[in-house]
């Protein structure tokens, strides 16, 4: 796959969730879909992303919106995580990085002085239609969720 940008339809995936999932971008046709790529399960900047998202989760349900979160994360520490911060979305485990690569979100990262390959924290807004509409990378986690949430409240419909 190659990767996707503003105004294109992003092509239909399957993917390994959270529940014992499988979940395809073609079920979500018809709602807004937020699909957060995040570094690591538990950590504090992925913790309280997930939480914002949480926290906000009725105002997304009210805008027709449904939230995703990705990571290389296993599913059994997706299970942990997301039962731990009792998010009310599925958490997408993409180990396989098909997810990462088709979103362009896979970089190189300094971490203890080493270069490593890992998730920029991203965010991609998706219409009902399939059609990539938003981006948001190299995301800071403060204010984040609130500015996902501006944009979709300023959209028709």
């Amino acid at each position: 796959m190659t990767e996707v940008s503003i105004g294109q339809t992003i092509p239909d995936f399957s993917a390994s969730a959270t529940g014992d999932k499988t979940i395809k971008l073609s079920d979500y046709r018809g709602n807004y879909l937020v699909l957060y790529f995040y570094p690591k399960d538990s950590t504090p900047g992925c913790t309280q992303e997930g939480q914002d998202f949480r926290d906000n989760i009725e105002h997304f349900d009210r805008l027709n919106t449904v939230i995703l979160g990705v990571s290389r994360d296993s599913i059994k520490s997706h299970e942990n995580f997301k039962c731990k911060q009792a998010f009310p979305f599925n958490l997408i485990s993409d180990n396989g990085e098909t997810l990462c690569r088709l979103f362009d979100v896979i970089k190189m990262k300094s971490m203890y002085g080493k270069q490593v390959q890992g998730i920029e924290r991203s965010t991609f807004l998706i219409d009902p239609n399939g059609v990539l509409i938003h981006e948001w990378r190299k995301v800071s986690v403060k204010g984040h969720c609130a500015a996902v949430l501006e944009v979709i409240k300023s959209l028709p419909g």
